[in-house]
């Protein structure tokens, strides 16, 4: 059964830095990720889910617009985990971080999610 597992969240003040993960335990390596697209949500309390960044099969990216030049996604398929870079870290980034797949036979997957929290 696919699962999908965030970490990297916590606590840090105005302009620093984080990086989250995403894996995938209980798939095969490689077999996953490399067909999945991928993606980066995030949902403060009182508001709506909304995207942060996205990753395809073969690479391409896109970003929100609040987190462009600041934030990157990359995937390494062999490990079945993709990352979120997050750089100059502001406190309109608090919020609850989820990783989503979307495979090609229309099954998607959501993980359980991680907090980062950016406070002075």
């Amino acid at each position: 059964q696919v699962r999908l597992v965030e970490s990297g969240g916590g606590l840090v003040q105005p302009g620093g830095s984080l990086r989250l993960s995403c894996a995938a335990p209980g798939t095969a390596s490689g077999s996953f990720f490399s067909s999945s697209n991928m993606g980066w949500f995030r949902q403060a309390p009182g508001k709506q889910r909304e995207l942060v960044a996205r990753i395809s099969v073969v690479g391409r990216t896109n970003y929100a617009d609040p987190v462009k030049g600041r934030f990157t996604i990359f995937r390494d398929n062999a490990k079945n985990t993709v990352y979120l870079q997050m750089r100059n870290l502001k406190p309109e980034d608090t919020a609850v971080y989820y990783c989503n797949a979307d495979q090609p036979s229309g099954q998607g997957y959501w993980g359980q999610g991680t907090q980062v929290t950016v406070s002075s």
